[in-house]
C-alpha cells in the first residue's frame, strides 16, 4: 500500500471558533490602528494578534493525516508526529476528546489509543474509510463505537 493522505473534517463549531477568533483579532487590529493611533505598545499588541491569527489559520487549514505501511502521521500546523500502526490497540469512533493531544478540526472523530496509556484525537473526513485503511495494516485493532448523543 502506498502512502494515503486524509484531510481533516471541518465542522461548523470549529469554523465558528477559529474564524470568529481571527475576525475578532482583525477587528481589534483595525481598531487599534485607526481609532487609537499607533504607538510602540500598539505595535506589540498588533504583532501578537497577527501571530495568534497565523497560528490558528495554519492549524485550521494545515491539518491532515497520512497512513504509511508502518505509521500514522499527523500534522496540525506546527504540531507534527507519528504513531507506529502496530502499537495502535483501540479506536473509539464518534466521540470527541476535549483534553489531550488533539490535531483535529471537528467533533465526533476518532480517539486512537496506542502504547500502554497514550491516546490522540483526530477527525478525518470519513471515519469509516480511515478505519478500514488502518485495519488493512493492523487487523488486531479493537473498534469501539460511541453511539450516544454526547460530544
Amino acid at each position: 500500500m502506498a502512502s494515503l493522505k486524509f484531510k481533516s473534517r471541518k465542522d461548523v463549531f470549529f469554523q465558528a471558533l477559529i474564524l470568529g477568533t481571527v475576525g475578532f483579532c482583525v477587528r481589534t487590529i483595525v481598531t487599534q490602528g485607526l481609532v487609537t493611533g499607533l504607538d510602540k505598545w500598539n505595535y506589540v499588541t498588533i504583532n501578537m494578534l497577527l501571530l495568534v491569527c497565523g497560528f490558528l489559520l495554519w492549524s485550521y487549514y494545515g491539518t491532515y493525516y497520512e497512513l504509511t505501511q508502518t505509521h500514522l502521521k499527523y500534522n496540525c500546523g506546527p504540531v507534527k508526529g507519528s504513531i507506529e500502526v502496530k502499537k495502535i490497540r483501540e479506536i473509539v469512533k464518534g466521540k470527541t476528546l476535549w483534553v489531550g493531544l488533539k490535531p483535529a478540526t471537528a467533533r465526533k472523530g476518532l480517539i486512537i489509543k496506542y502504547g500502554k496509556h497514550d491516546e490522540i484525537y483526530i477527525s478525518p473526513e470519513t471515519n469509516d474509510e480511515f478505519i478500514n485503511h488502518l485495519l488493512e495494516l493492523n487487523d488486531a485493532i479493537k473498534i469501539t463505537s460511541h453511539s450516544r448523543g454526547n460530544v
